[in-house]
């Protein structure tokens, strides 16, 4: 199985129910979606082996946890070359308060979805991390006032 074309109306129910519980065992998704513990187990082996499941998370609540303020960051470079554009992406990849990375066409290069405790830790991070670096050329950041939706669980 290597693309959605090899997997089935089970594969799809499998991923569905793990989507909205990933601690589901393989007798409670049997139950779920109709097949039995050992069909549902060796299914779901290998949509993980195959790369389809990547994980398994918990969901945690930003702001309980500490990190009351989402922003939205539109990073524009200074210079477009490979070189700039690998170190950006480990510069990216080592700062933990950045959740989401979309390289971008038009205005901006990059869309970047970070969370912070509060706007003193939001400045310190464009300040000290993106704008010192020497790819970085400017930087707008939009504070989130409320998610309405926020969710990574594709339409199964």
């Amino acid at each position: 199985m290597t693309d959605t074309s090899d997997m089935d109306g089970f594969d799809r129910k499998i991923l569905a129910a793990l989507q909205v519980d990933a601690r589901l065992s393989n007798n409670e998704l049997a139950d779920k979606i109709g097949l039995s513990p050992s069909q549902c187990s060796r299914r779901r082996a290998r949509l993980e082996e195959t790369g389809i499941i990547t994980g398994y998370h918990a969901t945690v609540d930003k702001e309980r946890a500490g990190f009351g303020l989402t922003s939205i960051i539109s990073v524009t470079l200074s210079t477009h070359n490979a070189d700039s554009a690998d170190r950006l992406a480990k510069l990216f990849a080592r700062i933990p308060n950045i959740q989401e990375v979309n390289q971008m066409t038009g205005d901006m290069d990059y869309y970047v979805k970070v969370v912070t405790p509060d706007l003193k830790a939001l400045t310190k991070l464009i300040t000290e991390e993106l704008l010192a670096h020497d790819a970085i050329q400017n930087v707008k950041t939009a504070i989130v006032l409320e998610s309405l939706k926020e969710t990574s669980a594709l339409p199964l």
